[in-house]
């Protein structure tokens, strides 16, 4: 989009995005700077609603999705960026000035890649996923409280959610067991609470169950051997518009699980994967991965076929990974062409 603003007057603006203090930096068509602004964040808004149409660059942070929708229903333009891709026009030292006249150059680079917004559906599903890690972390701790408290008691119970849930109300009935009334109290009052956020974990899963019925997209991608619940609708919030990717391969780079690369002079040197994007994503589709990987010698269909050399190879490591990378690719595929997965597609 051109923006041809008469000469002084902001065509590209640059937000250097906080909480409370903003730091505003503009040019007009010319390159000019024309505003050098700070503003609360009570005023922002109305002061980017006067101004005339331009496109502002903000970096992916906390709230920036929230301010591109709102300098959106503006008319203006709004693009995101990885704050790595920003980093490289910070001249000298940082500070809120320099961050937004750095944000202000990399959106008008030609080349620069953007961030894809996420719609307030999407963020509601992540925010699910969010929460439901939480929980479950907190609640592998709590098995690992009473499973070490126990151990100084001469119980020991085996690593495992189901084994704690087992063990426990026949612990706490045991007359034999030289455990006290006090922590008996205490046992019962961790074991209540484990299960409880067992019942929150399940509510939250029923949520997602909700959501994935009521989705195309997730209904397509459950149809991928190796893609499941949390996968397919962690995938849905995380890309929303698929046409932002031109094909599996960006989608697969862009989630971390492609090579990372140091080759120079016409010589190829591929690395590990280069772990960038959602971490909590890419753990999900690894995992996916291990499903496949543990039960591929079971099957001889040309899937699993594959599977298996690869183990034999190079390892269950790399065999997980490279299932996870081939299913993105997959889900890009089935995303973009809005059909259900096929054998025929490996």
């Amino acid at each position: 989009m051109t923006y041809n603003n008469p000469k002084g007057v902001v065509a590209v603006l640059g937000i250097d995005l906080a909480k409370k203090s903003f730091q505003l930096h503009g040019v007009d068509g010319h390159g000019k700077v024309v505003l050098m602004k700070k503003l609360r964040r009570n005023k922002l808004r109305a002061f980017v609603a006067q101004l005339p149409i331009c496109l502002i660059g903000v970096e992916a942070c906390g709230g920036a999705n929230y301010w591109k929708r709102t300098f959106e229903r503006y008319g203006h333009s709004v693009k995101m960026m990885a704050p790595q891709f920003v980093k490289p026009y910070v001249k000298s030292n940082k500070n809120d000035v320099i961050d937004a006249e750095a944000i202000c150059e990399a959106v008008q680079r030609p080349s620069m890649r953007f961030v894809p917004s996420k719609s307030i559906a999407q963020q509601d599903i992540q925010s699910i996923h969010r929460i439901r890690s939480q929980v479950v972390a907190r609640r592998t701790a709590q098995a690992n409280q009473i499973r070490g408290l126990l151990m100084e008691y001469g119980i020991i119970i085996p690593k495992g959610i189901a084994n704690v849930r087992k063990e426990i109300p026949g612990i706490l009935e045991e007359a034999d067991n030289e455990l006290t009334m006090l922590f008996r109290t205490l046992l019962n009052d961790l074991y209540e609470e484990m299960v409880h956020l067992e019942e929150r974990i399940e509510k939250l899963e029923n949520e997602l169950k909700t959501v994935c019925r009521e989705n195309s997209h997730c209904q397509r991608l459950l149809t991928i051997p190796g893609i499941g619940l949390l996968s397919a609708t962690a995938l849905v919030a995380a890309i929303g518009d698929i046409s932002v990717f031109k094909n599996g391969r960006e989608l697969a780079a862009w989630l971390g699980l492609v090579p990372r690369q140091q080759s120079t002079g016409g010589k190829p040197t591929l690395l590990g994967i280069s772990k960038r994007g959602d971490t909590y994503l890419r753990t999900l589709l690894i995992h996916g991965g291990r499903s496949i990987v543990r039960v591929a010698e079971k099957y001889q269909d040309k899937r699993n076929q594959w599977v298996g050399k690869l183990e034999k190879r190079r390892g269950n490591n790399i065999a997980a990974v490279a299932v996870a990378n081939k299913n993105v690719r997959i889900a890009w595929v089935l995303m973009s062409k809005q059909t259900n997965f096929q054998v025929s597609m490996i």
